[in-house]
Parts: C-alpha cells; structure tokens; sequence
C-alpha cells in the first residue's frame, strides 16, 4: 500500500474520530486519537511527496473544523444532547406574578380539612376558604386533616396529617415553649 492510500485511511480516521468525540463521552481519548491521527496523515502524506502533503494539511484544517461543526449541530437531538441541554421554559415559569397563585403560595405549611374524598384530587378547606388540592397520592377521607406540603403553579398538595397536629403553619411549633411540643423526658410517667 502506498504512503498516499495510507494518508488518506489515515485522514478518513482522525476526522471520524473527531466527530465521535463530539457524541461519545470519552473524556478527551477519542480526540486524542483523532489528533494522532489526523499527525500521523500529515506526515505520511508529506513521506509520498509535498502535493499529497499539503493536501492532506488541507483536508485536515478544513476538514476538521466542518466536521465539529455539523456534529455540534445535530447533538442537541442525540439521547446524550436532550440529557445535557435544558428543555424549553414551563409556561408557568415564565410567566408574571398572578394574584392567584401568590395567595395560594402563603397557604404552604398550613393546616386544612378536605371537604371531599380525594382520590387523589379534591377540595380543602383553609380558613374557610375552599381550595382545589392534589394529595400525594394517597387517598384522603372527608374530614381529615392534611397539611399543605406545596403550591406548584395553580397546584395546591397536600399531605394527609394526625388529627392531633395542631392547627396553623408548621414554622408556628419553633415559638412555642418545648414542653408543649415534645413531652419532658425527665417526668415520671403516671402510676
């Protein structure tokens, strides 16, 4: 086989090997192997004479760049591109402030009673406000009292809770006295 067909398998390898290094996480060893590649076609072209030498320099300085470019352009739609690249903004992310969803927010921690089965969505009552709510997927009776866990969006989620949880938000047991939160561990149990 002559310099010149090796020159080219040779070119034909570190450009493919580019491209790879662009889809295939490797951690730099496939460009590294592209860049020896691509030096080692240089130099054996530059062996058959200095015309398949320079062209060969072409190729590779041409090549290359086109080569990155067009893979960089078509990653976003590889499994490994959708992976790394963010998705497209939520609409309820982008959008201003609404009264709504604001008054909605300040019901977190709070206690409520569901007024309806939720299987898992329903009705709650905070403050004698009803409000539509989503339970974390377990089902909720009538009556019982559930916590809200979390507002996301127009979505309120609650938590079922015992019924000796007392009422208002969560923050509210840390200024209240210790002993009425957690019994005194030094206190002699009833006889």
């Amino acid at each position: 086989m002559d310099y010149w067909a090796w020159a080219v398998l040779l070119i034909f390898v570190g450009v493919g090997l580019a491209g790879l290094e662009v889809f295939i996480p490797s951690g730099g060893a496939l460009g590294f192997l592209a860049i020896c590649a691509v030096v080692a076609a240089v130099i054996v072209g530059f062996l058959q004479g200095p015309g398949v030498g320079m062209a060969v320099l072409l190729v590779a300085v041409i090549g290359i760049p086109v080569v990155v470019v067009l893979a960089l352009k078509f990653w976003p739609r590889t499994p490994i591109g959708r992976r790394v690249l963010l998705g497209p903004q939520r609409q309820v992310d982008v959008l201003p402030d609404d009264p709504r969803r604001e008054s909605l927010k300040q019901l977190e921690g709070r206690i409520a009673r569901a007024k309806t089965k939720m299987l898992p969505s329903g009705l709650v009552v905070v403050d004698g406000r009803k409000v539509d709510a989503v339970s974390e997927g377990m089902p909720i009776e009538p009556g019982q009292k559930v916590r809200i866990v979390r507002v996301r969006g127009n979505s309120v989620i609650v938590r079922p809770v015992p019924e000796d949880t007392p009422e208002g938000p969560e923050d509210e047991a840390l200024s209240r006295p210790v002993d009425t939160v957690v019994p005194d561990p030094f206190d002699e149990p009833p006889a």
